[in-house]
């Protein structure tokens, strides 16, 4: 598998391999006899994240390709915006992303501080747009109009999200791969926040195609549990036949739990608050309130309903934003003091 993945132009943008540690504190709080933590916040890019993996593919694609720009689109705090513009900054390509409104009454931190005042340090251009935009469609016509201004811009789906960025998932799970092996963990069940579905339908491809039997527990974020698993599952089978992979995902190796989305995407939810203090003051580590905190919210449900098998090394894949906790601070009110 890693011979196959160097058949792709590849940008080195981050630190590997990232820490896999274990969580004794906060294991002994859930209850749960093994608890450990993929530390993808630890990419090294900009306050590190999981679009790392995904930006060396496809920023790699973008130099092979001759683009002078990369173009993309978020929701404001978008962990993905922030490091899109740093790796454009870091490749010596321009950056212009456009910003969905997706959370209308919050105060002005959220609409200028945490990751959308570090786009702007990375001197990425922002366009913003109200809530419900197509933003698939924004995004074709701003890159029509780069084009026609003369510019050569690469076009990157939301999140990072495609084939090509979802093989840093697959390599993701290669590196995990050894490292269950080197501390013993014999018994792997990963579970993380799932919103553009790369990252998931890459660790799904990623197992699939090395034949390890490894549960794989998304989320939700974002999406109804039907449309989340099918969007997984379509990009999984993207992702197998780019690599030249053959053999039949079963339907029931994706699976998405949408219990903890709360009233929408980006929209806090106490349990996401709990889950966000509790590995803070437990741990010593941030997790950020649109997807690691409602991934761990549901974790937390998970463990408290004795919903992991007790013999499982359980794996939370934490996939960075942390600079997002800045522009979130009202959410955590007097209980963050």
């Amino acid at each position: 598998m890693a011979k196959i993945l160097e058949d792709f132009p590849r940008f080195r943008l981050g630190q590997w391999p990232t820490p896999l540690e274990p969580m004794n504190r906060l294991a002994r709080h859930l209850g749960m006899p093994r608890l450990f933590i993929k530390r993808d916040d630890c990419t090294g890019l900009a306050f590190g994240g999981n679009k790392t993996r995904k930006l060396e593919f496809l920023v790699g694609d973008a130099l092979k390709a001759g683009a002078d720009t990369l173009l993309t689109h978020g929701a404001v705090q978008s962990n993905h915006v922030r490091q899109t513009a740093a790796a454009a900054a870091h490749a010596g390509l321009r950056c212009e992303a456009i910003l969905e409104e997706r959370v209308t009454d919050a105060p002005s931190a959220y609409h200028d501080s945490g990751n959308v005042f570090l786009d702007q340090l990375f001197d990425c251009k922002l366009h913003r747009v109200p809530g419900g935009t197509v933003m698939d469609d924004a995004l074709e016509a701003l890159a029509a109009k780069l084009r026609s201004q003369g510019a050569k811009p690469y076009v990157i789906p939301g999140g990072g999200s495609n084939a090509l960025g979802s093989l840093g998932y697959v390599d993701c799970i290669l590196e995990l791969q050894r490292q269950c092996e080197s501390m013993g963990l014999r018994k792997p069940h990963l579970v993380h926040g799932t919103g553009s579905a790369g990252t998931q339908a890459g660790l799904v491809a990623g197992v699939h195609a090395l034949g390890l039997d490894w549960p794989i527990t998304g989320i939700g974020v974002r999406a109804p549990k039907a449309t989340q698993e099918q969007r997984v599952y379509d990009l999984a089978l993207k992702v197998l036949q780019t690599l030249g992979i053959d053999r039949p995902l079963p339907r029931e190796k994706v699976f998405a739990d949408d219990n903890y989305v709360g009233p929408g995407y980006g929209l806090p939810t106490p349990g996401m608050v709990e889950a966000v203090q509790t590995i803070a003051r437990l741990e010593g580590i941030l997790a950020d309130p649109v997807y690691t905190g409602k991934g761990l919210a549901g974790m937390f449900a998970w463990a408290r309903a004795g919903k992991f098998p007790a013999d499982a090394d359980v794996i939370f894949i934490h996939t960075g934003g942390a600079p997002g906790l800045f522009g979130y601070q009202w959410a955590f009110g007097k209980a963050a003091a």
